[in-house]
Parts: C-alpha cells; sequence; structure tokens
C-alpha cells in the first residue's frame, strides 16, 4: 500500500507580538485511503481568526486551505479543498483550538506541510459617497 507522508510546520507564528502557536502531531505517515487529524492551539484571546495552509514538496506557494473566524462552519474550506479537508474547533473561548482532518488520504497530492496561522479580525471600513464618487461632498 502506497503511504503519504503529511507534516506540520513547527513555527510559531507572530512570536514578536508574544503569540505562540501550538501545532501537533509533528508528523505523520498515513497509508493512502485513511484519515489525519492535526491540531493547533493558542492562548491570545482577540486573535479569533485560525488559518490552514497547505505547502507541497518542491512548491515555494502556500495555499490557502480555508479559515475560520470564531467557528468553523461548512464553507470555511475552500472550494477545490472541500472533497478531502475538514476544518472544526472553538475559536470564541479563552483558549482557541482548530482541527484539520485530510479525509480519504491521497498520494502524492496531500504529502505537504501544513502551517495553522492565527489573526485579529480585520475589519474595513468603506468609503464614504463622497470619496468613493470623486466629487465634493456638499455638507
Amino acid at each position: 500500500a502506497s503511504l503519504a507522508l503529511i507534516f506540520l510546520s513547527l513555527c510559531t507564528a507572530g512570536i514578536s507580538l508574544g503569540i505562540q502557536v501550538h501545532q501537533s502531531p509533528s508528523a505523520v505517515f498515513r497509508e493512502v485511503g485513511g484519515e489525519v487529524q492535526l491540531t493547533c492551539t493558542h492562548e491570545k484571546s482577540d486573535y479569533r481568526v485560525m488559518l490552514w495552509y497547505q505547502r507541497s514538496p518542491g512548491d515555494a506557494a502556500l495555499k490557502l486551505l480555508g479559515y475560520g473566524y470564531t467557528e468553523f462552519k461548512n464553507n470555511s474550506v475552500e472550494e477545490p479543498f472541500r472533497k478531502h479537508f475538514k476544518l472544526a474547533g472553538d475559536l470564541k473561548g479563552d483558549t482557541k483550538h482548530g482541527s484539520l482532518s485530510i479525509i480519504d488520504v491521497k498520494a502524492p497530492e496531500h504529502t505537504a506541510t501544513y502551517f495553522c496561522a492565527a489573526s485579529q479580525p480585520q475589519y474595513i471600513k468603506h468609503p464614504s459617497a463622497c470619496d468613493k464618487n470623486l466629487f465634493p461632498c456638499i455638507q
């Protein structure tokens, strides 16, 4: 039977800000057709966004698998990955924890390094109608 090798990055994100993201296990071998669950935790209360990335061997690019904001929903996984990846966890409590499950593991496409990242929510302030239209406002 073929084996897929799954690595979970041991990097910590945002170390300069005092944020430590813990991921486990560090490496997994799984037979094709099996299932893998990777976990990620951190304790930064205002970092309620958790993102998961995949980097395939020989490829410098990170592919966004999915993310959750305070919770993971059915559409948390990006469309191209929904068949084989599931996200779950709780991002509301003091300790944020999430899991990435890989279902029906395939080699070589699931042989990769997986990264978990934490972020604060990003709010976008929409410009006023005056700014959008590039006309002076008459008040």
